[in-house]
């Protein structure tokens, strides 16, 4: 099912390459093999295509639906394997979708957030992420894109954009029989935190007072819990 993605991939990489001055690094977090959630930030557009491209993984992206109306976009979405979901609302149809992608072994990329920032700084993140790994009691590990957010603005000057990408340690939220909504939302704030640790400062946004992390729900594969520091 990953053929198109990596067709397009192939594709777009020179142009990737030309465009954007890319590093990444912690890519040894990301297990090889077996079931795994992929949190990400979401500033831009770019993001769609960075975790397929630069991560050592074939992967499920969720994408909105309104990406599967549009005459070209669908084309690309539907090709990529991508899943559509409803954003505002809880939409059970992605959710399914997302647990039989897990329950095959697969790598899906979630953005908590829902919907692009432009600016880069990490805006309060929706629950689906957490119910979806509670459901399937699969890792979690966190992945960031940063220094991006002023692509247009550097392709309509004619200059390359940096993008910084990091991958964090994988975690596992502590398992629960039946989460309620409080539990799930702070899951979710848990897991934002640990997202925020691993960017800059100034693109932490609403989860930039890392003393609000409360170290309850979620801890890493193989250790006692623990949230880094700003």
């Amino acid at each position: 099912m990953f053929l198109g993605q990596r067709i397009i991939n192939a594709i777009l990489r020179p142009a990737v390459a030309l465009l954007l001055d890319c590093d990444v690094e912690g890519q040894e977090n990301l297990p090889r093999e077996g079931p795994v959630i992929i949190m990400m930030n979401h500033t831009n557009l770019l993001d769609v295509i960075m975790p397929a491209m630069f991560l050592p993984r074939d992967v499920v992206m969720l994408s909105k639906v309104e990406m599967f109306r549009a005459p070209v976009l669908s084309l690309f979405v539907r090709a990529y394997g991508s899943v559509p979901v409803r954003r505002g609302e809880a939409d059970l149809q992605a959710m399914r979708l997302s647990l039989a992608a897990l329950k095959k072994g697969q790598a899906l990329v979630i953005a908590p957030e829902g919907t692009r920032s432009e600016h880069g700084r990490l805006q309060r993140a929706h629950d689906g992420l957490a119910y979806v790994a509670t459901q399937a009691n699969v890792p979690v590990v966190p992945f960031v894109m940063y220094g991006h957010h002023d692509f247009v603005k550097n392709l309509k000057r004619l200059r390359r954009t940096p993008l910084h990408m990091r991958v964090g340690e994988p975690f596992r939220f502590v398992a629960t029989t039946r989460p309620r909504r409080d539990d799930l939302r702070a899951m979710t704030e848990e897991a934002m935190y640990r997202l925020a640790a691993i960017l800059p400062p100034e693109f932490r946004g609403a989860y930039a007072d890392s003393s609000q992390a409360v170290n309850r729900y979620a801890e890493p594969l193989g250790g006692p819990s623990q949230t880094e520091g700003p």
